[in-house]
């Protein structure tokens, strides 16, 4: 039989005996069987509210619509534009999360090529030495030569159950971790800035409003002090308004606390030092609010998490892990080879007389590990199951976060339709307390509860406006942010 009849023989026979894989075969779970987020059915749109500007316009539920991969710009500011692209391009974290995708492929590179190919080493080892001839009977001389060998040597596991493939498909699922891994650190950053910058304009128009109502407060307080002087009003009322000033003062410190904290979080999220950074300022009344919301189907949702997909890689890394321990349970075949030239003299090393070869092969089968490899075995079963249910918890925090923010949105709507008409309804009622109050018609307690309550609605109506570009933000992370539809990681 021909040398090349043989190979095919040996290259065949390693194909068949190869062709197997012991352990559980990964399929995707499957979606949660519901058609809903939320137990009762959303309304198709929020309300609309009227004097509150481009924060009061009714959002729309569509359900199935395309989720825009830079769903930012629907805001239709370009200093927040600017803020994500700064933040994209300098964002540690994402870098790191970037470097752990890399190491994940070169390692199941490194996996795949020490597993599927055969190791194949070249070898060159001169020697001197020395031989005593007192070892055989005395009679031969001790003498001293040199040895020189040259050799290639090949070695290949024959993976007959599977397990070398198993352990790549372990490693390849720990790739698709990182790769998910990175985008939902893509999308976390993303949705931290813009959550962060509305945070900071937020703030902003809070300490705004605060400040004019000092500054109306400080008038109205010249003003009463004239009275006081010409004995038309007593002192307690004086004193009254003295106290309302600095409590209006004293919420100028927590807001300006808050600003800081705030604009020192968003100068890390886009890679910066609070000291160096160089802020846009973002106004809040100038963004626009977001009106079409898209709702994914609930099926769609475990596909466009990264979170969800990150974790069904790990189940899928635990189940080939359990293939790995059940392989070992099975016998191994090796096969070796050598071939070579061994010579005293660098003249004689490739002559045809030196050279040197053998081949062989070993058959290993586990006969008594005192029940080490069962219980490996067992023990990846158990990590199996552990990620399995992680994966579950995974999928049900993801459907709670989009319940959650879709009823945040139907409700920040009415809030702000409360908080406005309370800011409309107490600012009329300031300015009517006031008038009563110079006609002697009103004490000055009146008036100064009417002060309070007007400095209350305004805030509160600040905040709620927030709310709904905030919510509104959380509503596109919680579905995934649309990296699939055309997101680009440099």
């Amino acid at each position: 039989m021909s040398q090349l009849k043989q190979s095919i023989i040996i290259l065949t026979a390693s194909c068949a005996l190869t062709a197997c894989m012991v352990g559980p075969d990964f399929h995707s779970p499957l979606p949660p069987a519901t058609k809903t987020y939320t137990k009762t059915p959303l309304p198709k749109k929020t309300i609309s509210v009227a004097n509150a500007g481009k924060s009061g316009k009714a959002q729309q539920f569509t359900m199935g619509q395309k989720i825009p991969a830079d769903w930012w710009v629907l805001y239709h500011s370009i200093p927040l534009n600017n803020l994500i692209t700064t933040g994209l391009n300098n964002s540690p974290n994402l870098a790191a999360a970037k470097a752990a995708l890399r190491q994940a492929q070169e390692t199941y590179n490194a996996q795949y090529g020490n597993l599927m190919f055969p190791a194949i080493n070249a070898q060159f080892s001169p020697q001197r030495q020395s031989f005593s001839g007192s070892t055989i009977d005395g009679s031969v001389p001790s003498s001293v030569f040199s040895l020189y060998n040259a050799s290639v040597n090949v070695t290949y596991t024959l993976d007959v159950f599977g397990g070398s493939r198993r352990q790549i498909e372990a490693a390849l699922a720990l790739v698709d971790n990182e790769y998910y891994q990175l985008y939902g650190a893509y999308i976390t950053l993303t949705s931290n800035i813009v959550t962060t910058a509305i945070a900071v304009a937020s703030l902003q128009s809070q300490i705004a409003s605060t400040e004019q109502l000092i500054h109306d407060n400080l008038n109205q307080l010249t003003i009463l002090k004239k009275q006081f002087d010409l004995g038309g009003i007593s002192q307690t009322d004086v004193l009254s308004q003295q106290t309302l000033l600095e409590q209006t003062r004293a919420l100028l410190p927590p807001l300006e606390k808050s600003l800081a904290q705030s604009q020192h979080a968003l100068a890390i999220l886009v890679g910066s030092l609070p000291s160096q950074s160089h802020l846009p300022n973002i106004n809040l009344d100038k963004l626009t609010l977001p009106t079409r919301l898209p709702v994914s189907l609930p099926s769609s949702l475990v596909r466009q998490r990264p979170d969800i997909q990150a974790s069904e890689a790990l189940v899928h890394q635990a189940s080939a892990q359990v293939g790995v321990a059940t392989a070992n349970l099975y016998p191994q075949i090796t096969l070796s080879g050598d071939y070579g030239w061994s010579a005293t003299s660098p003249n004689l090393l490739f002559h045809p007389a030196s050279n040197v070869w053998d081949f062989g092969g070993q058959l290993l089968q586990p006969v008594f590990h005192g029940g080490a490899l069962r219980a490996q075995k067992r023990a990846a079963i158990a990590a199996f199951e552990q990620s399995y249910q992680q994966y579950r918890q995974t999928v049900l925090s993801a459907f709670k976060d989009v319940a959650d923010v879709l009823r945040a949105l139907e409700t920040d709507a009415r809030e702000l339709n409360a908080q406005k008409r309370a800011e409309i309804a107490s600012r009329a009622t300031l300015q009517l307390t006031r008038e009563q109050f110079k006609l002697g018609a009103v004490t000055f307690i009146n008036v100064l509860n009417a002060e309070q309550q007007y400095q209350q609605t305004v805030v509160k109506r600040i905040q709620a406006q927030a709310a709904r570009y905030s919510d509104t933000a959380a509503l596109f992370q919680a579905l995934g942010g649309g990296w699939w539809n055309g997101a680009v990681i440099q």
